[in-house]
């Protein structure tokens, strides 16, 4: 008796202990390991790596991704050229061929394994290389996307001057200047030459904003008021990230949103101009040519706009999801978040063109002589067009700061592909530093992206977005669904799927595997050849870019795409056995491929817990912090 009442209270105090130490272990992760990331919440359920804090906070964040300036600029346009209303009909449905099933595909593999676009590979280690491509994408399309974003802010700066600066002919514009476009005339039988005429805008545009060369070999010195832009805007998508997705979460609240209300704002506003019908008409109203949906190229520009608007192939769907929790409804968001994009675009179109409507009225002209694609709309016609109404600096105002702020978000998760990416290979040391990495990572994006603020800076951000932000990512994105479907497996990734949402039925995944197997790839085939077989050599306007300019251009798209073959042989290198087992082993997927949290991994993944070297001795991982450990 003695002895039990001795020891009675020593095992109370020992229990006492060990739940106190659990329960200190589970609120300060960084204890046990001291390379945890500080800004990792409580309430994680990855403690090592994190979560979104809230599910609002993902939707809003890839909302922001997929919804960028294709949406603004890029879908009216497609929309008018195509056949105006008749374009929608091939949108929507490449929307449900490719759009849809991809954005799933790519969501759920981000979130199974709860990495970004590198580490993910684990799935197919040969095609590893295919990740690294997706971030050297977006590591250069992010330079001139900044430079974007910095030609917005200037012009949000600039619309606040009362009347706008490219409202009239000032002391910047040149002998051509004219406040109406005027083309070849005729007078009886003799038709005589005109003088080119640029409108205000145009000229302002080119003379004021850019201070434009005559060709990328005149490089002329640094715009510095465009370098300030570049600066600021750096510095605003380094303050949103430097706590991650933490921070970048919670300011997606408004750059998501705001420009919905924009939006909005500018559709009441241009339905009630005189000639906004003419303009909605021609987007999408009586004028729609429905004989276009014979034509080819109807088709072909229908699924490019998906897979650009939605960032597939990008690394970026991947990555944002990869921070959901485990059993996160990835189905239900990717309808979401694709259906808000397209009808993003549609409402969008609305709003440009109602005020480009009014814009011809005013010149007296059709309204396809206003419409411009990229640029030209962004910066040309449609700061035109704002400067006719009344209360011209408000509009204007509104209008850039709505550019901005979609410009952001992407951005946003532009940047997250990079750093997560860099975290996810290197833990040890990168984990404790990601503001650091953040500020290095945004710094280096803009030292590079000065080039693109010279005089001849148009030229570079043109030649970058014609030759890698185009093909080569339905080159990725075929790929990506050989790799996890055909290489990996289809049925096997499905049931991985089954692990986060629960039991499906057959009827269910037999829309998903025709996608999946047949109808996506194909599709991505056929306007990959068609894309390399129609190529033409990217200009600017009238202004052809030189033989080295061009070589260039295709030296970045050789760059990116050698990834994939020097990491799958370097992969095989260093592989044991012949060369059949080694390319067999690199065809399987690691012993590292499997859910974040052993919690998760179930009987399927259970024999392939993670384990490490040290002192020559094999020892369990306790990074992963976890209630089922404890």
């Amino acid at each position: 008796m003695g002895l039990y009442y001795s020891n009675a209270p020593q095992a109370d105090m020992r229990e006492y202990t060990w739940n106190s130490f659990k329960d200190f272990i589970l609120r300060n992760p960084a204890a046990v390991n001291p390379e945890q990331d500080s800004r990792v919440e409580e309430r994680d359920e990855n403690a090592e790596r994190g979560n979104w804090s809230s599910k609002t906070d993902y939707l809003l964040s890839t909302i922001g991704y997929a919804v960028g300036l294709g949406n603004i600029w890029r879908f009216p346009y497609l929309a008018y050229k195509n056949g105006g209303g008749a374009f929608l009909i091939p949108y929507f449905v490449m929307l449900v061929l490719t759009g849809i099933p991809l954005f799933f595909l790519e969501s759920a593999f981000g979130q199974f394994c709860s990495q970004g676009p590198v580490n993910v590979w684990r799935a197919v280690p040969l095609l590893q290389g295919v990740g690294v491509a997706m971030v050297m994408v977006t590591l250069i399309v992010s330079i001139y996307y900044n430079v974007i974003l910095a030609y917005s802010l200037y012009y949000m700066f600039a619309s606040f001057q009362s009347p706008l600066p490219w409202s009239s002919c000032s002391g910047w514009a040149g002998g051509n200047c004219s406040d109406t476009p005027i083309a070849n005339w005729t007078e009886g039988n003799s038709t005589f030459p005109s003088v080119p005429v640029q409108s205000l805008s145009e000229q302002y545009w080119d003379r004021v904003a850019l201070q434009r060369s005559s060709g990328l070999d005149q490089t002329g010195p640094v715009v510095w008021h465009l370098a300030l832009c570049l600066l600021l805007s750096s510095m605003l998508v380094m303050a949103a990230l430097i706590r991650g997705i933490k921070s970048s979460g919670k300011v997606v609240y408004f750059t998501a949103t705001f420009p919905y209300v924009v939006i909005l704002i500018l559709l009441v506003r241009g339905v009630t101009l005189e000639g906004a019908r003419d303009g909605i008409e021609f987007y999408i109203g009586s004028q729609s040519n429905l004989t276009k949906l014979t034509d080819a190229q109807i088709w072909k520009d229908a699924a490019t706009q998906t897979f650009y608007s939605l960032s597939i192939g990008w690394g970026g769907v991947m990555t944002l999801a990869s921070y959901n929790n485990f059993h996160n409804n990835v189905f239900k968001d990717s309808f979401i978040v694709t259906l808000t994009n397209a009808g993003t675009s549609v409402l969008a179109g609305f709003a440009i063109f109602s005020i480009l409507g009014h814009m011809a009225h005013v010149y007296k002209m059709p309204v396809g002589e206003v419409v411009k694609e990229g640029f030209g709309l962004a910066f040309i016609a449609y700061p035109d067009a704002l400067s006719k109404l009344p209360v011209s600096p408000l509009w204007s105002v509104l209008f850039f700061f709505m550019l901005l702020t979609v410009g952001l978000d992407s951005q946003f998760a532009g940047i997250e592909v990079i750093t997560t990416s860099l975290v996810d290979a290197f833990p040890n040391f990168f984990k404790s530093k990601r503001a650091l990495l953040t500020l290095a990572t945004c710094s280096f994006l803009y030292l590079l992206g000065l080039p693109c603020v010279t005089q001849a800076g148009i030229y570079w951000v043109t030649l970058i977005d014609q030759f890698v932000a185009s093909w080569v990512l339905l080159f990725l994105a075929l790929l990506e669904i050989v790799g996890v479907c055909y290489i990996y497996g289809g049925n096997r990734f499905i049931k991985d799927i089954e692990m986060m949402l629960g039991q499906k039925s057959f009827f269910f995944w037999l829309w998903w595997r025709t996608c999946w197997f047949f109808i996506s790839p194909c599709i991505i085939v056929v306007i990959l050849v068609w894309s390399l077989i129609t190529f033409t050599p990217p200009s600017y306007g009238a202004v052809q870019f030189p033989s080295w300019g061009l070589a260039l251009g295709w030296c970045m798209v050789v760059f990116i795409l050698l990834c994939i073959p020097v990491f799958a042989l370097f992969k095989m290198m260093r592989a044991e056995g012949s060369p059949w087992k080694r390319l067999k082993s690199l065809c399987s997927a690691s012993d590292d491929w499997h859910p974040y949290l052993d919690e998760h991994r179930g009987e399927r993944y259970s024999k392939t817990r993670p384990k490490r070297r040290k002192n020559n001795r094999t020892t369990p991982d306790v990074t992963v912090i976890s209630n089922s450990w404890l």
